[in-house]
């Protein structure tokens, strides 16, 4: 053995030595912080899959509402087909959707989540696991709920310390609004878009930090450009981190906080997300001129004038300079509106910022996410710790450097934007746990200083005590603690069933048959249907409202006129008039588009009451929504003038809508009004082609299961093929809460002449 070979062994036997030697050093409060929030991770996740139950006993993961049905259609032919497949060569038009038309799939889908869902899912099956796609896709939302509130974790840290940041994740956990939409099966565009909205926050306001090397500034202003750019490639409601953010910076330019860093980081930030936004087709470089792009350009232009005119050395200079160049800015706005290519706020978007637009709109009104927040609404959601968010505003107006500055603006327009509509409740919900934590924390840091204390000998006085005890403190905290239980577990404002538990343990929409109960077993109609209408084919026109679109195309596999993509206000027009005329002004509508069946969804009690969760619910907006269309129906020879209605509250009510103002008292000296306990529709709501299909349906329940000797008459024009929920007994009912759910097919039978 050689020198070489001794001191070789010598040092590896001395390494192990001091290997042993080594002591592992533990920091009980990271690793305090590491354990709680692992848990609070722990359960943002397991709450968000609990409707799995139900889904076990279906037998399979559905999607939960309308809405990620597109989505999961999007994603399967992205898995199909490739990642550029549906938009090159050729854009995919999806002519099973708005037929005859179609839907261009480029022009209408955010391809963000679908491209998310699709690569991972790619490397899912390349390791081997065989999943589904839609199982796939139903653990998505929860998954990225989780990842929410860890980014979320790391904004309160930033903005407030660790304390901060962990009790801003457990808000968003437990949040109801957010919850419910990224449980298991809400596989929509808020799923990756609230995480991707706490990046872009985290992102850019270290990249304005000061304190930062200015090239670790640059990488985060990168980071904040992609985050920006994928929460614009997947949702919408991109606008409001984009004009939220030069509202941010102008205030900082009025407040003379102006620096080149911000100026780099803006630029940077900016230039990069809106180059990724451009090349979206939905987007395309037309959104460069909305009003809102246009806004935080402006802001961009403010910047770099603010820049020029520090360079520039005599006072004259800097006037002459910034009266041209903002002279510039109003005439180039000016310009480009006076020559058309500043583009609207889309509907959607300005009803937001002006709900009353949404008035003269009942598409848009019938919606019951687009409604205006009410009160109540807004403690069911917030309870008692909307005290800690004002609280927090305080904090943080306290102390407005450039985070809570910016805090402070998204606080205040996210609650406005949440009141104005009740869907954004979930864009308010981070901000809501950020400003809550730090409401809670500004609270006890006082008391848990003082706890912290030695003991002080208490020196009595005439009027008072030279020291507040401990005691005080710890009564304090306690009393914190009892208003988070309150509100988090017994939850009065859901009766002290805990809210988290009421809106997590609540099965998917479809498995619950579109239903607002909590079942014993999974309702089977809806599914049954679905099952039926795939064996008919795909190119079979089916016409039902527009809730119904989504699923009749992806779970039923045929072609639908019109869903939740509301793309063509005018075909649902036409739709709302197919249910609402009579039989014989519906078929004529119905040639124009050669459908081949109809369906109607309406619910009843076990007495062959209606519950109004159905058609028979909706039929108020069918009509409105119709009547929008009075004038061009007229014309076009499908509606009558003289029996003609239009789009207002009261025309609806014409037909009898008892959800619209009418129960089982409401009678009428001429008759109109029909007062049996169990229809409440007029004469002429009783003409109605829903209303028919709707009845017959009914009755024939009620024929089957004994519960009335009358045969049911079967509508002129249509003829059950098949109605799921007629082997449903009265006894069976009550597994649904004593719900009957009929989910009615007619073939449409055409009339020779």
């Amino acid at each position: 053995m050689g020198i070489g070979d001794v001191l070789s062994k010598e040092r590896v036997v001395n390494g192990l030595k001091s290997l042993g030697k080594l002591r592992l050093t533990v920091n009980h409060a990271s690793l305090l912080t590491f354990s709680t929030l692992l848990l609070i991770l722990f359960i943002a996740f397991v709450i968000r899959v609990l409707p799995i139950k139900w889904e076990i006993q279906a037998g399979s993961i559905h999607l939960s509402e309308f809405d990620p049905y597109f989505q999961f259609r999007f994603t399967e032919y992205i898995v199909k087909h490739g990642f550029i497949s549906w938009n090159w060569p050729q854009p995919w038009i999806d002519y099973q959707r708005w037929y005859p038309w179609g839907i261009s799939i480029a022009m209408q889908g955010f391809p963000a989540l679908p491209f998310t869902t699709a690569f991972l899912y790619n490397i899912v099956t390349a390791l081997g696991v065989n999943i589904e796609l839609m199982s796939f896709c139903a653990i998505i939302p929860p998954i990225m709920g989780m990842l929410a509130c860890l980014a979320l974790y790391f904004l309160g840290k930033d903005i407030g310390g660790k304390t901060v940041g962990l009790f801003a994740a457990l808000f968003l956990a437990l949040s109801s609004s957010f919850l419910q939409r990224t449980s298991l099966g809400f596989y929509d565009d808020e799923a990756i878009g609230i995480a991707a909205l706490i990046i872009f926050l985290i992102m850019f306001l270290r990249a304005i930090d000061e304190n930062r090397p200015q090239s670790s500034s640059m990488k985060y202003a990168v980071g904040a450009g992609l985050a920006l750019g994928y929460f614009s490639a997947g949702w919408g409601a991109a606008y409001y981190p984009i004009d939220a953010t030069a509202v941010f910076v102008l205030v900082l330019i009025l407040l003379k906080r102006y620096s080149q860093r911000l100026l780099l980081s803006y630029s940077l930030t900016f230039g990069l997300g809106l180059f990724i936004a451009i090349n979206v087709p939905k987007l395309s470089p037309t959104y460069l001129a909305t009003a809102p792009i246009l806004a935080a350009s402006g802001v961009f232009l403010l910047l770099c004038v603010y820049e020029i005119s520090q360079v520039l050395t005599t006072m004259k200079l800097k006037v002459i300079f910034v009266a041209a160049f903002l002279a510039l800015i109003v005439g180039g706005f000016v310009a480009l509106w006076q020559l058309g290519y500043m583009q609207d706020i889309a509907g959607k978007f300005l009803s937001v910022i002006n709900p009353f637009t949404r008035i003269t709109s009942p598409l848009t009104e019938s919606v019951a996410e687009h409604r205006i927040s009410a009160w109540g609404s807004i403690y069911y959601e917030f309870g008692m710790t909307i005290l800690f968010f004002i609280i927090g505003l305080f904090f943080v107006l306290r102390n407005l450097n450039n985070r809570n500055l910016f805090l402070l603006i998204l606080g205040l327009t996210s609650l406005y934007f949440a009141s104005s509509m009740v869907r954004l409740f979930v864009l308010m919900a981070p901000i809501f746990g950020l400003l809550g934590a730090i409401g809670i924390v500004g609270i006890l840091r006082p008391f848990i200083t003082l706890l912290k204390e030695p003991p002080k000998i208490v020196t009595k006085r005439k009027y008072s005590l030279d020291y507040v005890g401990k005691e005080f403190s710890g009564i304090t905290i306690l009393l914190i603690f009892l208003i988070l239980t309150t509100n988090f577990a017994l939850s009065p404002q859901t009766g002290g069933v805990p809210k988290v538990y009421s809106q997590a343990y609540a099965p998917i929409t479809i498995t619950v048959g579109s239903i607002p109960i909590v079942p014993y077993e999974p309702v089977r109609e809806w599914v049954d249907m679905l099952e039926y209408t795939r064996e008919l084919g795909a190119s079979t026109v089916v016409c039902s409202w527009w809730d119904y679109g989504y699923w009749l195309t992806v779970l039923g596999n045929v072609t639908s006129l019109c869903d939740n993509a509301t793309i063509n206000g005018t075909q649902i027009e036409n739709v709302g008039f197919i249910f609402i005329a009579n039989e014989t002004q519906s078929i004529k509508m119905l040639k124009e588009y050669d459908a081949n069946y109809t369906l109607v969804f309406t619910t009843i009690d076990t007495s062959g009451n209606w519950v109004g969760v159905g058609d028979e619910g909706k039929w108020g907006w069918m009509a409105r929504i119709s009547g929008k269309g009075k004038d061009r129906l007229i014309s076009s020879g499908f509606m009558d003038a003289s029996n003609s209605w239009g789009d207002s509250l009261e025309d609806a009510e014409k037909f009898g809508n008892y959800t619209l103002g009418y129960d089982a008292t409401d009678s009428n000296e001429d008759g109109d009004y029909e007062d049996d306990g169990e229809i409440y529709a007029n004469a002429k709501g009783q003409n109605t082609t829903i209303y028919k299909l709707m009845t017959y349906a009914r009755d024939l329940w009620l024929y089957e299961n004994g519960i009335s000797d009358s045969e049911p008459t079967a509508p002129e024009y249509f003829e059950a093929a098949f109605i799921a929920g007629l082997s449903l007994s009265a006894d069976d009912a009550d597994k649904y809460g004593g719900i009957v759910p009929l989910v009615a097919l007619y073939e449409v039978k055409y009339p020779s002449s």
